[in-house]
């Protein structure tokens, strides 16, 4: 694998200590679902159905301020909505511990819809900051700093809890997303590029504005429902991994387990980043589907599903990062964090839509129908997103088209 496009994209002005900021603010949002899990299991003495409640209303407020947070900065600038976020997430978090569930339970859904936009707000810095030709592989490392984020955050979280207790991990957690947002407001990170500002700049005089009719097409529809099926795929993947892991008597082992899983994604989206060319999520989601169909055949034994989930495992982060690259491509820069923040709204739909549907399987027929369903769900969506498919999107600046 050639690490020189890697060298070369760290190169780039202000791209390193982007990546960096962003990976190390994303741990505390990553933690933020399963620290509010534990305090309700154990703080507030109460079930895992109310604790299933409380992520259900943030998930609801972040699906619905997600893009509106993506319109703000795209109207306004990061800085206003960087502050209001950080101010809104340090009165959550240091005021959620002594808050009984039904006040936790409204909080917690506008704390959602006010939460910091680290993830939507980073996809469009990038392309802001690297060259076109470069932002796929600019992605491709972004999707990979995801993953550790993800590897990290909720393990210290768990962690906290266990040491420290759920309130003062809960203040913790505030505090590191408060640093995350103070770092974006003084790094203030460019989300247009010189000409997307001159050409914002122009249009603004005349009074023109970016319609949605313009860009929110059914191409880019259709791309935002692949986005839902690739996180259907891996939310349902990752639950019946644990339940066969259970089913088998290999609990002990399922850490391991998921962090191999991970660590598939991860040296897939090092190789993808490094190829020549791309390919179309709608190829590398649907590939995902229709190889995670039979991965339940191989029985019990988790040694053995680890190398089935190997083929699907590495076009996870190609997969995901493949949907940004292209939905920044046929967005125009002046709806970039809109489009943005409806991508993060696609991937949260996506995993909440799979997790009764998993469960219920899981119950019923057991782990192995789950990942069939799952990759036949992942290949369906796909298909139907095929029809609307296009070419060429809106094009942004001058984009390379994305084709199947």
């Amino acid at each position: 694998m050639a690490l020189e496009p890697y060298r070369r994209l760290l190169s780039v002005p202000g791209v390193r200590s982007l990546l960096l900021v962003g990976t190390v603010a994303r741990i505390p949002a990553t933690a933020t679902g399963i620290t509010l899990t534990l305090h309700v299991v154990n703080g507030l003495g109460l079930g895992f159905a109310q604790a299933g409640l409380a992520a259900m209303a943030s998930a609801i407020g972040t699906a619905v301020g997600s893009p509106l947070a993506g319109r703000f900065v795209d109207r306004r600038g990061l800085r206003p909505v960087v502050l209001v976020t950080s101010l809104a997430q340090l009165a959550f978090w240091a005021t959620a511990w002594a808050l009984p569930f039904p006040a936790l339970l409204a909080a917690t859904a506008l704390a959602g819809l006010l939460s910091l936009p680290l993830f939507s707000v980073l996809k469009q810095c990038v392309a802001a900051m690297v060259p076109l030709e470069q932002r796929r592989l600019g992605y491709s490392l972004d999707s990979i700093l995801i993953e550790l984020s993800y590897m990290t955050g909720p393990a210290l979280g768990v962690l906290g809890v266990t040491l420290i207790g759920s309130t003062w991990t809960m203040c913790v957690v505030g505090v590191g997303l408060v640093g995350a947002g103070a770092a974006l407001f003084f790094m203030n990170p460019p989300v247009r590029s010189d000409e997307e500002a001159e050409e914002a700049e122009e249009m603004a005089q005349a009074g023109e504005k970016v319609s949605r009719r313009r860009w929110l097409t059914p191409a880019v529809a259709g791309l935002l429902g692949t986005v839902c099926a690739a996180t259907f795929v891996l939310t349902t993947t990752e639950l019946a991994l644990v339940a066969t892991m259970k089913q088998s008597g290999d609990t002990a082992w399922t850490g391991l387990a998921i962090g191999v899983w991970c660590a598939y994604s991860l040296v897939g989206g090092l190789v993808y980043g490094g190829l020549s060319r791309g390919f179309s999520p709608l190829l590398l989601i649907g590939a995902m589907g229709v190889l995670t169909v039979p991965v339940g055949l191989v029985g019990d034994d988790w040694r053995w599903l680890m190398i089935a989930l190997l083929p699907a495992g590495v076009l996870c982060a190609p997969g995901l990062s493949a949907t940004v690259d292209t939905l920044s491509r046929w967005v125009p820069a002046g709806a970039r964090g809109e489009a943005m923040g409806l991508h993060g709204t696609a991937l949260l739909i996506g995993g909440a839509a799979s997790a009764p549907m998993a469960g219920a399987l899981i119950d019923s027929w057991g782990p192995g129908w789950a990942f069939a369903v799952a990759g036949l769900v992942g290949v369906a969506m796909v298909l139907l997103a095929l029809p609307f498919w296009r070419r060429t999107g809106v094009p942004a600046e001058g984009s390379v088209p994305v084709s199947v």
